[in-house]
C-alpha cells in the first residue's frame, strides 16, 4: 500500500475536467470533512446503540467475534474502494466506477441500487431518534401516550421526529456543501468523544472479565453455535457499510486522489476499534448478562443502570446528535448519486435534478427529492413497525448487491492483467496486493449478501406475518433489479430519440 505526495491543488478540476465534467460543484472541503462524511454514515455510537440487540439476542455475548470478521471482509472492500477513489474522483463513486470498470448498464444498475439503498438508509437512520429523543426528554413524545418505538404511539411519534429530522437535512444541505460540512463535523466530533467517554465508564464499572467474550448463553440449544453465529452477524454487517460516501463528496473536496482514499480507510479503522471496544465494555459492564434487559434493551439499559439516570441522558443526548449527523451525512451522498446519474442524462427530469445553484454551487432539487421519498419510506412505520424492520434489513442487502457491481468486474480485470483501470501510484494503490485484497473483498461480499438476505423468520418476519416478509429480501432484489432494468431502457430509448431529433 503506497500513499505518496500531495499534487498541486490547481490540478483537482483539471482531472475532473479529464474525466469528463466541468468543476460545478463547491470544493471546499479539507480532510477532517471528507472523513466526518463516511464516518458520519456508519456512525458506530447510533448504530451499534440500535444494533445490540440484534446480535446479542442471536448470538449472546459471544457474538462479538463476528465484529473483526466482518471488518476483515469489508475493510477489503475499502481498500478496493479507496483505490478506485483516487483514480476516479466523481460524485455518485459507486455508479461512476461501476460504469468505467464495467459497462454503462451495470454501472447504471449500481447507482439505481445504491439510490434505492440510501433513500431507504436515510429514513432508517432518522426513525431511531424514537429509541434516544424521548428518554432525553419526555416533550419529545409530541404525540403522547407510550413513547417504545413498536408501540402505536411511538411508532407515530417516530415518523414525526423522523420527518423533522429529514426536513432540517434538506434545508441545512440547501444552504451548501461547507455549511452541511461543518454540522457534520461538529456531529463526528461529539460522537468520538461519547464513544470514548462510554468505552471509559463502562469499563470503569465492569462487572466481570473480558472472558465473558467466550459465553454463548445457550443460545444454540442442543445444536450446533454456528448457525446462531451466522445470524449474529448481521448486527455487524449492518453497521460496517457506507464508508463509501467519503468519496461522494469527491467533486467538492480538495486534493480529493489523495484525501478521499485516506478518508474511506481510517473511516473503517476508527469505526472498528470504536465500535469492538464499545459492544466489549457493554458486556463487561451489564448488571446481568443473562437477564432479559440486554437483550431488549441493550447498551441504553446498560448506559443508565451503571452510569445513572443524569449521565446516561448526557450520553443518548450525544447519541442523538450522531443520529442527526449521520442523516445528514447519507441524504448528502444520496444527493450526489442522484446529481451524478442526471448529469449524465440517466434520470427522469435529468436537466432539473443535474441543475446546481449558482448561489451555493450546490445541486438543491436532489435533496428535496431524496427528502420527500425518505419521508415516504418512513410512513411504511404506521402501525407496522416490524415491516419498517424488515424494509431497513433490505435496504442493507441492496447496497451491499450494488457492492458487487463494482468489486467483481475490477477483479475480472486484475485476473486478465488489463491496466486500463489500475490505481494511479502517486496517490494511493495497494500494488502487489490488489489481486487478493480484491479477491477477498469479492468472495465476503458475496458470502455477507447471502448471509444477510438469508429468509430468517426472525429477521424478516418476527410477527409472522407470512412468507412475503420472509423472503422479503430476495423478493426485493428482484424487484429492484427489474424495475431498474426496464427504467433503463425507457431512459435509453428517450436519449436514442433526443440525439435522433438533435441529427
Amino acid at each position: 500500500m503506497t500513499v505518496t505526495a500531495k499534487p498541486d491543488a490547481g490540478a483537482d478540476s483539471g482531472d475532473l475536467a479529464a474525466l469528463g465534467y466541468s468543476q460545478q460543484l463547491h470544493r471546499g472541503l479539507g480532510p477532517f470533512a471528507s472523513f466526518a462524511s463516511g464516518f458520519s454514515f456508519v456512525s458506530v455510537l447510533t448504530t451499534v446503540f440500535q444494533l445490540f440487540i440484534l446480535g446479542f439476542a442471536f448470538g449472546g455475548p459471544a457474538y462479538i467475534w463476528t465484529w473483526p470478521l466482518v471488518f476483515i471482509g469489508q475493510f477489503a472492500v475499502a481498500l478496493v474502494f479507496a483505490e478506485l477513489a483516487a483514480r476516479y474522483p466523481i460524485a455518485g463513486a459507486i455508479y461512476q466506477w461501476s460504469r468505467r470498470v464495467s459497462t454503462d448498464p451495470v454501472g447504471w444498475m449500481a447507482g439505481w441500487l445504491m439510490q434505492i439503498g440510501y433513500i431507504i438508509s436515510v429514513a432508517a437512520i432518522a426513525i431511531a431518534l424514537q429509541a434516544v429523543l424521548p428518554e432525553v426528554w419526555s416533550g419529545f413524545q409530541l404525540v403522547g401516550g407510550d413513547p417504545s418505538p413498536t408501540s402505536p404511539s411511538g411508532a407515530l411519534n417516530a415518523i414525526l421526529l423522523g420527518s423533522i429530522c429529514i426536513a432540517l437535512c434538506v434545508v441545512i444541505a440547501s444552504f451548501g456543501v461547507t455549511k452541511m460540512a461543518a454540522i457534520t463535523r461538529v456531529g463526528v466530533t461529539f460522537e468520538i468523544a461519547g464513544v470514548i467517554l462510554v468505552i471509559v465508564l463502562l469499563f470503569a464499572h465492569a462487572q466481570r472479565g473480558p472472558s465473558v467474550v467466550f459465553e454463548t448463553n445457550g443460545v444454540q440449544g442442543g445444536g450446533s453455535y454456528v448457525f446462531p453465529f451466522l445470524a449474529s452477524m448481521l448486527m455487524a454487517a449492518y453497521v460496517m457499510y457506507g464508508f463509501d460516501s467519503a468519496a461522494e463528496l469527491s467533486e467538492e473536496t480538495n486534493d480529493p486522489r489523495r484525501t478521499a482514499p485516506k478518508a474511506i480507510t481510517r473511516c473503517m479503522l476508527i469505526s472498528a476499534l470504536g465500535g469492538g471496544l464499545l459492544i466489549l465494555a457493554a458486556l463487561m459492564a451489564a448488571p446481568s448478562i443473562t437477564g432479559p434487559e440486554l437483550g431488549t434493551q441493550g447498551i441504553a439499559w446498560v448506559v443508565t443502570s451503571q452510569l445513572g439516570e443524569t449521565l446516561g441522558r448526557v450520553v443518548l443526548a450525544i447519541v442523538a446528535i450522531s443520529i442527526f449527523s449521520a442523516a445528514l451525512a447519507i441524504s448528502a451522498s444520496a444527493t450526489r448519486v442522484m446529481f451524478s446519474m442526471a448529469r449524465d442524462g440517466l434520470l427522469p427530469f435529468s436537466k432539473a435534478l443535474a441543475h446546481v445553484s449558482p448561489r451555493t454551487h450546490t445541486p438543491i432539487l436532489p435533496g428535496v427529492v431524496v427528502g420527500v421519498l425518505s419521508i415516504g419510506v418512513l410512513l411504511i412505520n404506521l402501525g407496522q413497525t416490524s415491516v419498517f424492520a424488515t424494509v431497513t434489513s433490505v435496504s442493507v442487502v441492496i447496497v451491499y448487491l450494488a457492492y458487487l457491481f463494482v468489486t467483481v468486474p475490477l477483479l475480472w480485470h486484475r485476473l486478465r492483467g488489463n491496466r486500463a483501470h489500475a490505481p494511479d501510484a502517486a496517490y494511493f494503490t495497494l500494488g502487489r496486493w490488489g489481486l487478493p485484497v480484491n479477491l477477498v473483498a469479492v468472495v465476503f461480499g458475496a458470502f455477507l449478501l447471502i448471509n444477510v438476505g438469508w429468509p430468517r423468520a426472525a429477521v424478516y418476519d418476527p410477527s409472522g406475518q407470512g412468507w412475503v416478509l420472509q423472503y422479503s429480501a430476495l423478493l426485493s432484489v428482484v424487484v429492484a433489479v427489474g424495475l431498474g432494468l426496464v427504467a433503463y431502457r425507457v431512459m435509453r430509448r428517450q436519449r436514442e430519440r433526443a440525439a435522433a431529433r438533435v441529427e
